[in-house]
């Protein structure tokens, strides 16, 4: 066991699936000599050459490109791209080759590949370096979508996703990369399409992905100091997502409330809620809760910027009431 950065762990799992496997590569803008933007690569292309840890040109469309190329040739590539915002310059590659293909041709090729998308707000980074876009991805046939929230979910997530056979988005939070955690260096894989139970409890459940899951367990503190016990899951991925997980703490706690980061407005929150809805009509104590950012670009301004957060008391503030008696 290693205390190391979330960067530093996804940089490990990456070193260790390409020892493991010679098809594994890396390829985006500045992974090389700079190791990425929060050091995520860093020391891979001195360890392994420049030829499987490529740097590329300013086009996520052409990385997009090669690396699905590479991917159909039986390759296992792993695309950076710097944030998820720039993911849009390759929209195309993404949802009509990428997540299509292996349909398209009735199973006769697969395209095992990770796509790396930096999501969510830090610190002034403003309208087009802050965005998250998993209700997208989310909601493209052919992806899988993985967002982990601490350092060891980050190993062994990025691990899975590099051995998974289908392509993976793979969303990691930027306000995550300096924040530590103790890593298993030796761990397995962990399980795509399995929700992690962070914290137990009987009243409510708050059900969450990325950092805001990290919100939620710092709710959960506030909550309990009012008596109110708050069961957390982290769903770590969102397509293929746990539904046995979520289902039974719903049927424990029989009120639930689903926070992200990205905009309330068509967020994934709004999909979970009514697929759960859909379950438990007429079971539940209270209504069904979603919290998410507003329907405006991310602004620059420090005290605009936490207008779109979703903080650990607007949480705790939202659950609270669901928790109060019935009049």
């Amino acid at each position: 066991m290693a205390r190391m950065t979330y960067a530093q762990a996804a940089c490990l799992a990456l070193r260790q699936e390409m020892e493991r496997d010679t098809r594994v590569w890396a390829l985006g803008e500045d992974v090389g000599p700079e190791g990425g933007v929060a050091g995520q690569y860093l020391g891979l292309q001195q360890h392994f050459g420049a030829a499987r840890i490529v740097d590329t040109p300013i086009s996520e469309s052409m990385i997009m490109s090669a690396a699905i190329g590479s991917a159909l040739l039986g390759m296992r590539p792993v695309a950076e791209l710097r944030y998820a915002d720039f993911a849009l310059c390759a929209a195309d590659e993404i949802i009509n080759q990428a997540a299509k293909i292996r349909y398209m041709l009735d199973g006769q090729v697969r395209v095992p590949m990770v796509i790396r998308q930096p999501i969510g707000m830090r610190w002034g980074m403003a309208a087009q370096h802050s965005q998250s876009h998993e209700n997208l991805w989310v909601g493209t046939p052919g992806l899988v979508v993985v967002a982990p929230a601490t350092p060891a979910d980050n190993h062994g997530l990025l691990k899975a996703a590099i051995r998974a056979d289908d392509p993976v988005v793979f969303m990691e939070h930027k306000e995550l990369w300096l924040e530590t955690g103790d890593v298993d260096e030796s761990a397995e894989p962990i399980d795509i399409g399995k929700a992690a139970v962070r914290r137990g409890g009987t009243d409510i459940t708050l059900l969450s992905w990325s950092k805001t899951a990290n919100s939620c367990l710092e709710a959960a503190d506030l909550l309990a100091a009012k008596g109110v016990s708050a069961e957390v899951i982290d769903l770590r991925t969102l397509w293929p997502w746990d539904r046995n997980t979520v289902f039974n703490s719903i049927q424990k706690t029989q009120r639930f409330l689903i926070a992200h980061e990205s905009p309330r407005v068509g967020g994934f929150g709004g999909e979970l809620l009514a697929d759960i809805a859909e379950v438990f009509w007429g079971q539940l104590k209270a209504r069904p809760v979603r919290l998410g950012s507003p329907r405006i670009p991310v602004p620059y301004s420090k005290p605009l910027e936490d207008i779109c957060r979703v903080g650990p008391e607007n949480i705790a503030q939202a659950a609270a009431l669901l928790c109060q008696p019935s009049p």
